[in-house]
């Protein structure tokens, strides 16, 4: 180890023949640390040897006390090394200089002191000249990785934050801001989003990967809200089966990814990618695409449907556009997920995403504990989202307004609600009970508990095993979920909401009775 001051003086160590070689081996790869450097030179020249930069702070090395007017001014540039003896020592200090600062600033100038017990042969003041320049190289390289991880975490939000104008719909705003960096990544009127799934340590890796796929033709986000998750918006079709290929050499990466939408419909789109991560869970390849299933408002009546979701969300029509834009996307994302989770991909707090929705319920007259309500309150807005470039004129004055049973009243309807959940009369448990029970208490295990009259684990696992029968998500809030309540709703298992003015006077009873 090194001498120190007060250890009195100690019989020099020889010089090696090889220190210049172990000096050009501290700038391998895996030895390049300022730190550790020092420890060799105070090693090689039997010496306490400290690194201090501009501002007098110990970088490397041990606290040494030295002469504050030379130390001085060669933090000041005026001189660029010193030599001289105190009562018992030998002390070397030379100017290194610092990166960050441009040339020209003497406060840019740090200092490397060497202090040992006997003087410095011309050896020793060979060793100390040349580490002094290692230590600026690796200072140098220091700054550039440091600047360097900060520019990719600058680029890294920008793309978030144009993610997140997407998601709330400001395409304008996403393509000017894209426009500076990626110049004609979003002149596209439509694109798929993809969802890769794979470790939260690995995630970096995964981002890097995604981008080299696509060759930086697609806007990939590391997701805010899930840890293992790398979001992909690309307008080029190429980019699915770049992206299967990279899944498929990956163990334990996944693949989900949306149907071609247009771009103010991205944060559907990100639905529909999740919603197929889950499917590739199960595949062989860990891939898959959102299925082209039937949906149940494809099977309403178009022209009421448009009137009728155009009524409900009127209330929010004397709003200014933006701020009815935000609230509208904002609670279609909180209906998709949990507040956290659209908090995090919108860019907000979580109070602000359920501020924004408590307005809306109020507006619509409404409450978004009801499981019912949700799904009722998810397909107006899905259908807004829609007709956003052309919106629906609404229900004619004078004429009796479009209420949600109107809408769940066809036979194509209650013959697709009776194929899906009558799946769940081939258990020999009461999945279809049990899950009704469940949708009526709001999605609490313990409240459908009590209601049937069994444990609360029970509800879980008969929920957790209806998805499979049902191939839809039940236990996490979304399409899926929102689906199977709409299939209660038309066979009449469960009341329709109430939900805006299109649902004013008596409530609806249920459908079918």
């Amino acid at each position: 180890m090194a001498g120190r001051a007060d250890e009195g003086p100690r019989t020099p160590m020889p010089y090696r023949g090889t220190w210049a070689e172990e000096l050009l081996d501290q700038l391998r790869p895996s030895a390049r640390d300022p730190r550790r450097l020092v420890a060799w030179l105070a090693r090689a020249v039997d010496a306490t040897v400290c690194l201090r930069g501009p501002d007098g702070a110990l970088l490397a090395g041990e606290p040494m006390t030295l002469d504050d007017t030379v130390v001085a001014d060669v933090l000041a540039g005026r001189i660029s090394a010193a030599a001289f003896e105190d009562a018992v020592r030998h002390v070397r200090l030379v100017a290194v200089r610092h990166p960050g600062q441009p040339q020209s600033h003497p406060a840019s100038t740090g200092v490397l002191a060497v202090a040992r017990y006997t003087p410095f042969d011309r050896d020793a003041a060979e060793i100390v000249s040349h580490t002094a320049g290692v230590v600026e190289l690796l200072l140098r390289e220091r700054a550039l990785t440091a600047a360097g991880r900060r520019l990719r975490r600058a680029t890294a939000d920008l793309r978030l934050a144009i993610l997140q104008l997407l998601m709330v719909e400001d395409t304008v705003a996403a393509r000017r801001v894209a426009a500076g960096l990626w110049p004609g990544l979003l002149d596209t009127d439509s694109a798929r989003v993809y969802v890769v799934e794979g470790s939260p340590e690995d995630r970096d890796r995964l981002a890097d990967a995604c981008l080299d796929a696509t060759s930086g033709q697609a806007l990939v986000v590391r997701c805010p809200a899930m840890d293992g998750h790398v979001i992909v918006v690309s307008p080029a079709d190429t980019a699915g089966e770049r992206l299967r290929s990279l899944v498929g050499g990956r163990p334990g990466a996944y693949l989900g990814g949306s149907l071609r939408q247009g771009l103010e419909q991205t944060a559907g789109s990100y639905g529909q990618a999740i919603s197929a991560l889950a499917v590739a869970r199960f595949r062989p390849d860990h891939a898959a695409v959102y299925a082209e299933r039937t949906h149940p408002e494809r099977l309403m009546d178009p022209a009421a449907l448009h009137a009728w979701s155009a009524d409900v969300l009127r209330a929010l029509d004397t709003l200014p556009h933006h701020t009815r834009a935000e609230l509208l996307a904002t609670t279609r994302l909180g209906l998709e997920f949990t507040a956290v989770n659209a908090a995090r991909v919108l860019g907000v707090s979580r109070n602000t995403v359920r501020a924004r929705m408590d307005r809306v319920e109020g507006l619509l007259g409404t409450d978004f504990s009801d499981l019912t309500v949700r799904a009722v309150a998810h397909l107006a807005l899905n259908t807004q989202a829609v007709r956003a470039q052309a919106p629906a004129d609404g229900v004619a004055p004078g004429t009796r307004p479009v209420r949600v049973g109107d809408l769940l009243a066809g036979a194509a309807l209650r013959t697709w609600a009776h194929d899906l959940l009558g799946r769940l009369e081939q258990d020999g448990r009461d999945l279809r009970g049990t899950l009704r029970a469940w949708i009526a208490a709001g999605g609490n295990a313990e409240r459908a508990a009590q209601a049937l009259g069994v444990h609360a684990q029970t509800v879980r696992e008969h929920v957790r095993g209806a998805e499979p029968v049902l191939e839809r998500r039940l236990l996490a809030a979304g399409a899926d979920l929102y689906e199977v309540v709409l299939a209660h709703l038309v066979l009449g298992d469960l009341a329709a909401p109430v939900l805006g003015r299109a649902n004013q006077g008596p409530s609806d009873a249920p459908v079918h009775g």
